[in-house]
């Protein structure tokens, strides 16, 4: 008489207790997503070349008023970095949950906190390289004429570069597609985009939009731009900029950690 094998133990969906966040394991992940990059040169070109693109051609579309480009083109210096940030990392982030690749990842004796700062890291070296390259286009190549220093223009460009990479990962949670990813962006940045300030002084708005631009991360993004176009020390107002900037992007990040858990249908 055959003896039954012994009942195989169900294998747990759920997944496995996480750790606390380590240096190796975020390393690791950022690795692993600049490596997947490195096999898409559109979007590395997307990265780099647009938004010096944009520079080039603004600049020469007020050839005739030096003056005005001053003035917009510091304030886009931010804006730029920003949007093709959300763009890329909306997308490229939608593609691991969408393929299965976040969901193995969950699995594993890994961190929330590993991945979302990897996912960070990678980006947010992306988005040095990035703000580099605009920042010393404009100042540089395209004469801005800017009263501060342009570290404090880079500084600025890359916090809001890094904001965009927080606002990308925490959106593609709740989109089902690629084309789902890019329809965010009127909802998420074309708002922004509209009350920061860059068409009209904040505080000539009718005043319910100007309170709702006061709690738009965009808004300070550009006032920390125009704090250093026009003075030439650091201002307690661009400290304050500065840090809402950063603070918004950190409270989003942790925003995306809890999306984490969420499953592709």
């Amino acid at each position: 008489m055959t003896t039954p094998a012994a009942p195989t133990p169900a294998t747990s969906l759920h997944p496995a207790p996480t750790r606390p966040l380590t240096l190796s394991r975020t390393t690791a992940t950022a690795t692993r997503v600049l490596r997947q990059l490195s096999h898409d040169p559109r979007t590395i070109a997307l990265l780099m070349l647009i938004p010096c693109a944009m520079l080039f051609l603004l600049r020469y579309v007020f050839d005739g008023s030096p003056r005005t480009f001053d003035t917009i083109g510091a304030s886009l210096l931010g804006i730029f970095p920003l949007i093709t940030m959300f763009l890329v990392t909306s997308i490229a982030t939608l593609r691991e949950r969408t393929s299965g690749t976040l969901e193995r990842l969950l699995a594993m004796p890994l961190g929330k906190g590993d991945l979302i700062a990897g996912y960070a890291l990678a980006f947010g070296a992306l988005a040095i390289v990035q703000s580099a390259l605009a920042t010393g286009l404009a100042v540089w190549f395209l004469g801005l004429d800017v009263t501060g220093s342009p570290w404090l223009l880079l500084l600025v460009a890359l916090l809001d570069a890094l904001l965009g990479t927080a606002l990308g990962l925490f959106v593609s949670a709740f989109a089902a597609s690629e084309f789902q990813a890019v329809q965010f962006m009127p909802a998420v940045i074309f708002p922004q985009l509209l009350l920061c300030g860059l068409f009209t002084p904040r505080d000539e708005m009718h005043p319910v939009l100007e309170a709702v631009s006061d709690v738009l991360p965009m808004s300070y993004a550009v006032d920390g731009m125009n704090e250093v176009l026009n003075h030439a020390d650091v201002t307690t107002a661009f400290v304050r900029d500065a840090l809402i900037v950063a603070g918004c992007a950190l409270l989003v990040l942790a925003l995306g950690a809890v999306t984490l858990t969420r499953r592709t249908p």
